[in-house]
């Protein structure tokens, strides 16, 4: 009985760190790339402009991403 107590509390609380870690992942992802984006869009040139529009294809699903994370997050406070 105590080792299945203790085998399912380890398992929670990896899969939490886990997600947890992989949330704030994301987060910095999205940082970096908003700002490289907002850095090449003054940049000059086709390649710079091409590039920025580039980002977006890595933007766009780290977006939906954080605002999943921000609906879980605030249900999480509401509860």
């Amino acid at each position: 009985m105590i080792s299945t107590v203790t085998t399912t509390t380890v398992t929670t609380v990896t899969t939490v760190t886990l997600g947890a870690s992989l949330a704030l992942l994301a987060i910095l992802a999205l940082l970096v790339f908003l700002i490289q984006k907002e850095i090449l869009s003054e940049a000059e040139g086709q390649r710079a402009q091409a590039l920025s529009r580039a980002l977006n294809l890595a933007i766009v699903p780290l977006l939906v991403s954080f605002a999943f994370i921000a609906v879980v997050k605030v249900a999480e406070v509401l509860n």
